[in-house]
């Protein structure tokens, strides 16, 4: 299969959120304010769009967020993918621990990848959230 990672603007990543996240909310809604330091991955399958994710670093630590595939692509491994290749990302950064606000519902999925469940959650537009965490190094 024809698969490409690499690196796209935010306004890329914002149709996708949109779209897979929050289609019943504003455009606006899925907009972060610091989306202009992110570094934000895409990637594609036959050169279209179809999983996003954004990484936030500051110094040695680093959030993803808004990390969306699209529906009819779900469950075949190109977000696993993408979430390595940011992984890898980070390390190459110098990022030692990388977060993320997770939804309950996809715990087991951060959990294949090293992530451990923090004492942190919340509520966010209805839904339950949980911060998990790794270390890189």
């Amino acid at each position: 299969m024809n698969i490409e990672i690499k690196k796209i603007e935010k306004e890329k990543a914002w149709k996708i959120r949109h779209q897979v996240m929050w289609p019943d909310r504003p455009f606006d809604y899925i907009k972060v304010t610091d989306d202009h330091l992110a570094l934000h991955y895409g990637l594609f399958k036959a050169q279209a769009l179809i999983s996003v994710i954004s990484l936030f670093i500051t110094d040695e630590e680093a959030q993803f967020r808004k990390f969306a595939t699209v529906d009819l692509e779900q469950g075949k491994g190109f977000g696993s993918s993408l979430l390595e290749f940011t992984l890898e990302q980070a390390k190459h950064q110098g990022v030692k621990r990388i977060w993320c606000n997770a939804r309950t519902n996809k715990l087991s999925f951060y959990k294949k990848f090293g992530f451990k469940e923090t004492d942190s959650h919340f509520t966010r537009g209805g839904k339950q959230y949980i911060i998990m965490e790794r270390y890189l190094y």
